[in-house]
């Protein structure tokens, strides 16, 4: 079938707004329990509830409606629940209670009260416990204290405080034989991915811990997932390479045992984050990045040979190994992320469950290129380009097609590269993406990492205007029509870029912070001095956060601008969004301002996230001049 010509960004889509996020079931944590699976699945309506997968492959809904599996420690979560002989312990997000889940019951609160939150569970068998990391609000101080406490299991007995003292931890680890726990831990202004320690301590009879060690971490070497082996040795991931690489602890010194220029570990911004574990005690299942390509592989932990295990999948995260098969979520160009199972014996792989079914011909699919292009001061920064990809359409051969530059959050994150509806929503219309991944970002090691440091706003800012200016040299996009969109810290980028360059035409910023010294005042613990180490320290340096804070800029903004915010977000709040929606405003520019009540940082309810890419696509409809293929739901534009 010949394709029709027609401007790009009009084209017709098979993929409607509707089909991202009402079709789409985002799938969570990963537990094996013997041999039935469990995981998280994100609904709709914004809950978050726990299946079940029996031995006999019979797939179950657990969690029952009025519950939403989901911690609130950090903010950000994590490590949500537990399942241990068929008893589930998870955090429900209304009240932050622990609750217990016997089979065929409903679930009933096992510890909690107003301001206690909990996370990242593990089973003390030997004391018939679970070992947590809690966070408590309930101390009048300005923020919370965190620790590592036991929770009895009667419903009664009050919560074992077993180690505090710290600003954070994670990865309560206890020893097989249970008389060893091993932690991490670390302390402002650092945040994990900059300096965490690994602790080691010996258990009492009662469960107390006696003489703590520190084994490794410190200021400039970040600790990820401290793990014990089946016969009892330690393992962790750390980056004093300038890498995340595998070692093991081995008479008092850590033991490299795979080194390489990869990433063996990935920024702890949630709980429960796993890329290696154990089928035996000699063999052990690991999962690297090189560029943010994902490897799977096996190491025999007594002769460290090491081999790669085929997949087809170049994503690969939440590693999970019982009854020799390690499940993952895995993805590729071509599929959709999905939970999939590896026979270790035979190299099977069974698909579990997808994010979605994908009944699209593959001729609407657009494959990320991976460039790479030159920044400032002689560097090269990474990203993923989309081209416009339709079976039915074309563009005119003397016109190019408008770019959409995505900044990333975090802004201690990455962009992968694999098959998600979320792009293919542009590109099926006419408009290429480019998912930038700036310095700062994850996955290509310590030293692009810390690019970022004292450059928040600058360095990553540049990086995405020189991916969009590369592109157009390049004669890929229309240099008159670019836009840039991201979210929280990618809003932030996103709104230093339309306000410090003149390179875009139009803008999004989701939940974006535009007042940096707004933000280091009024954010919560875990963030609380993050900006100490992107910005400089407040106050001292508050010239830096006045000179990088879009909203004091305004004056120099030139372009349109969209921002859409959920008015109960706890870590960018809505008066951010509003002020600077009040400036584009006052600057008699195109701007459109939409809030979602009842949304946080991030928006969880599939209508709201229906409503706001509709939106931005309109709002570029409306400033790039082209028809829209397929009708959507107006927005108001102010000033155009």
């Amino acid at each position: 079938m010949s394709q029709l010509t027609a401007p790009f960004g009009s084209w017709k889509s098979p993929i409607t707004a509707k089909d991202l996020y009402t079709t789409y079931t985002g799938l969570g944590g990963l537990c094996c329990d013997g041999d039935e699976l469990y995981w998280e699945e994100f609904r709709p309506d914004g809950r978050t509830i726990l299946v079940r997968r029996s031995s006999g492959g019979q797939i179950t809904d657990l969690t029952p409606p009025g519950f939403n599996v989901r911690s609130r420690v950090h903010e950000y979560g994590g490590g949500a629940f537990l399942v241990v002989d068929g008893v589930v312990y998870f955090s429900n997000f209304q009240d932050q209670h622990l609750y217990r889940q016997l089979p065929g019951e409903a679930p009933r609160a096992l510890a909690g009260g107003q301001g206690m939150r909990y996370a990242d569970y593990r089973f003390d068998r030997l004391r018939n416990r679970l070992v947590a990391v809690r966070e408590d609000h309930t101390t009048g101080a300005s923020q919370p204290e965190n620790s590592l406490v036991a929770v009895a299991l009667d419903g009664v007995s009050p919560d074992q405080v077993l180690m505090k003292g710290s600003d954070f931890y994670s990865n309560p680890r206890l020893s097989p034989d249970g008389r060893q726990l091993a932690w991490l831990t670390w302390n402002h202004p650092n945040m994990p991915w900059d300096g965490t320690e690994l602790w080691v301590s010996e258990l009492d009879g009662d469960g107390w811990l006696t003489a703590p060690k520190l084994v490794a971490g410190g200021q400039d070497e970040s600790i990820f997932q401290p793990e014990w082996s089946p016969d009892g040795r330690l393992y962790f991931v750390s980056d004093r390479s300038g890498w995340w690489n595998l070692y093991r602890w081995q008479e008092s010194r850590a033991e490299p045992l795979l080194p390489m220029e990869a990433e063996f570990g990935e920024p702890q911004w949630n709980f429960g984050q796993t890329t290696y574990g154990f089928s035996s005690a000699d063999r052990l299942i690991f999962v690297y990045s090189l560029n943010l390509e994902y490897v799977l592989g096996e190491l025999n932990t007594r002769t460290l040979a090491a081999k790669k295990i085929a997949t087809p999948y170049n994503l690969i995260s939440d590693l999970q190994i019982a009854s020799g098969k390690v499940y993952f979520h895995g993805g590729s160009e071509k599929e959709v992320l999905c939970l999939a199972g590896l026979d270790l014996t035979t190299g099977q792989i069974e698909v579990v469950r997808q994010v979605r079914e994908v009944t699209l011909d593959p001729a609407f699919f657009s494959v990320g290129q991976e460039v790479e292009f030159p920044t400032e001061n002689n560097l090269t920064a990474h990203g993923f380009y989309y081209a416009p990809v339709n079976r039915d359409y074309c563009g005119p051969t003397e016109e190019r097609p408008p770019l959409l530059v995505l900044s990333h959050g975090g802004p201690t994150g990455a962009s992968l590269n694999f098959f998600r509806y979320g792009i293919q929503y542009w590109t099926s219309r006419g408009i290429a993406v480019l998912d930038v991944n700036y310095g700062g970002s994850t996955g290509y090691g310590r030293a692009y990492r810390e690019r970022l440091k004292g450059q928040w706003g600058i360095v990553d800012v540049a990086d995405c205007v020189n991916g969009a200016r590369y592109l157009a040299a390049k004669g890929l996009v229309d240099e008159e029509r670019m836009a840039i969109s991201g979210g929280s810290a990618g809003g932030f980028t996103t709104l230093c870029a339309l306000t410090f360059y003149d390179v875009f035409q139009a803008g999004a910023s989701y939940y974006g912070v535009s007042d940096l010294e707004a933000l280091a005042k009024d954010t919560h613990k875990f963030e609380s001095h993050y900006l100490d180490g992107l910005v400089g320290l407040y106050p001292q340096r508050r010239d830096l956060y006045i000179e990088r804070s879009p909203i004091y800029h305004t004056h120099r903004l030139s372009c349109p601008m969209i921002i859409l915010q959920g008015l109960d977000d706890p870590i960018v709040p809505p008066n951010q969004a509003k002020k600077m929606y009040e400036a584009v405003r006052a600057r008699e520019l195109p701007v459109a301002y939409l809030t979602f009540p009842g949304e946080q940082h991030g928006f969880m309810k599939a209508e709201n996230n229906v409503r706001a890419i509709e939106a931005e696509l309109f709002f570029y409809s409306r400033i790039f001049q082209f028809e829209l293929g397929d009708p959507v739901d107006p927005v108001e534009i102010e000033n155009l």
